[in-house]
């Protein structure tokens, strides 16, 4: 085994690969390197287990891209942390010459790997990495790995010591200077754990607080009128 080859999966050893590889060695934390190496083996072990069909450079890609938006030179920004990632893979993958449709799927893979309940009925490229990202944070999914499987991955990339509270720092460094993007995701749990100002928002209070909530519009034949 080594770093590059775990449990019958392979990094891609293409150009492309070696130059994201470097890319994200040169932006990320280890903690966040090594999360993302890990995701891209959890998602290329379920993929070969589903008999799923993927590209592994534009998946590794995906994978570790995904939180390229929770770095430092993201902190000016006010869109989402996931649109940070997808759209620097974007902007990484067009440099090289990628088709616009490969490039759209990592875009979705990285955009939408906080949002559950979508990405697993999309491409596999981006159901794996929602899948990939779930396994290595919280372990949905766990059981259907080997036990070999995952102490070979956890021999070459380990969690650290106190994992779980190194990446929900590293999640709200991130998001410290946006919370309002985190509403309506898990994100603003982290966001509300972390800072006892913010308040998460209330679809409830937003349909009876909005503009149609004070009284009825009718609509006439000549027009629109109360």
């Amino acid at each position: 085994m080594t770093l590059d080859q775990i449990a019958g999966v392979k990094i891609p050893d293409s150009k492309i690969a070696q130059e994201v590889t470097q890319f994200i060695r040169d932006t990320e934390s280890d903690l966040l390197f090594d999360h993302s190496r890990r995701v891209y083996f959890w998602g290329a072990l379920a993929g070969q287990r589903k008999g799923l069909r993927f590209d592994p450079e534009l998946f590794y890609t995906a994978a570790m891209f995904h939180d390229v938006g929770l770095t430092s030179r993201f902190r000016e920004s006010h869109v989402r942390f996931e649109v940070d990632g997808a759209n620097a893979a974007r902007d990484f993958l067009r440099s090289h010459g990628i088709s616009e449709a490969d490039i759209e799927k990592v875009w979705l893979a990285i955009a939408l790997h906080t949002t559950p309940g979508i990405s697993e009925h999309l491409h596999p490229l981006i159901a794996l990495t929602a899948e990939g990202v779930m396994m290595d944070l919280v372990g949905l999914g766990y059981d259907a790995f080997t036990d070999t499987q995952r102490k070979a991955i956890e021999a070459a990339y380990p969690h650290p010591p106190g994992f779980a509270e190194h990446v929900l720092q590293a999640l709200y460094d991130g998001l410290e200077h946006r919370p309002e993007t985190t509403q309506g995701t898990g994100l603003a749990d982290v966001v509300a754990e972390k800072n006892p100002h913010f308040h998460r928002r209330d679809f409830c209070g937003l349909m009876r607080n909005g503009r149609w909530a004070a009284g009825v519009t009718r609509v006439h034949a000549g027009g629109i009128g109360e």
